[in-house]
């Protein structure tokens, strides 16, 4: 579940769907914030958060410098993820009734209108807290849905990169032979409010689309399956991270001559560019192996 929540396109609720914990996590889930305590309850959410929790906090760092180094390629693979979990999501939504078409319209619009005011291309001025609490928030109630990425949501969002910034920098900081508190303090001021929105998307969120599940089915499902294919249109491939402009301010430091490429490379806009033959054709094929991955994590959820 920890890695599927770092990677856009593969929901963490699917991978629980396949090794046949998710009824059993949802019941948790909802055992807790009502305040019944059970002891197989705390004991399977202390197990699958301890280690999802583990993976995040020792593949965050690696997975954020693929994105940043080779975004292209890593936005290739993850439409390839978001196209494979269409499938899933369209079994558990069929048929086409009216329901269900008017929830996948209605999603498919919301996801557009989330990509063209996506604050990811913009010059990062340093942490929004309130940016912060909501993609915690919304990460947390997408994550435990079959085929819909929390980490999708953060690229929309414009805080996936950060906060993958900040997890390998906590790590960086904890494991130095002394407490590097210089790591430490910066990745806290990103963490605190993302895990606060953690814990109110579990508390809230959840239980409102539980509801939604339990009495709206067919439309909201029909909403999932509007999303993922929205999802499509923030993830396109062919983007590159540019340095900022002189004058621009980054990180709360005005950009100029002399420091125009010492800040973090994560920081900086992206901008579209005119790929080459070769990169269109292993766009595809990585687009393919995605689709592989995906399908394959959902035909084990029926065994």
């Amino acid at each position: 579940m920890g890695l599927a929540n770092l990677v856009p396109g593969v929901s963490g609720g699917t991978m629980l769907l396949a090794v046949g914990v998710y009824p059993e996590f949802i019941e948790a889930i909802a055992e807790l914030t009502t305040f019944r305590f059970k002891a197989r309850s705390i004991i399977l959410l202390g197990s699958v958060f301890s280690f999802a929790c583990t993976a995040i906090l020792f593949f965050a760092g690696p997975t954020k410098e693929f994105v940043v180094s080779h975004q292209w390629m890593a936005y290739s693979l993850f439409i390839g993820l978001t196209l494979g979990g269409l499938p899933l999501v369209w079994r558990l939504a069929r048929p086409a009734r009216p329901d269900v078409i008017g929830g996948a319209l209605f999603g498919l619009a919301l996801m557009m209108t989330m990509s063209m005011v996506n604050p990811s291309s913009s010059v990062q001025t340093g942490p929004n807290y309130v940016l912060l609490f909501l993609a915690g928030a919304t990460s947390a109630s997408a994550m435990i849905l079959p085929g819909i990425s929390g980490s999708y949501l953060l690229i929309l969002l414009g805080q996936y990169v950060p906060i993958l910034s900040a997890v390998d920098k906590f790590k960086q900081g904890i494991l130095s032979p002394s407490l590097n508190l210089d790591l430490i303090v910066p990745s806290l001021k990103i963490g605190i409010p993302v895990a606060l929105g953690v814990i109110v998307g579990i508390v809230s969120i959840s239980n409102l689309l539980k509801w939604l599940l339990n009495r709206h089915r067919k439309a909201t499902l029909g909403t999932l399956l509007g999303l993922l294919l929205g999802a499509l249109v923030g993830l396109w491939p062919f983007q590159e991270r540019v340095p900022p402009q002189i004058g621009h301010t980054i990180e709360g430091v005005q950009v100029t001559t002399e420091n125009k490429y010492s800040s973090d490379k994560a920081n900086w806009p992206t901008q579209g560019f005119r790929p080459t033959n070769k990169q269109v054709l292993a766009a595809i094929g990585l687009i393919i192996g995605g689709i592989s991955i995906t399908v394959l994590i959902g035909r084990l959820s029926h065994h």
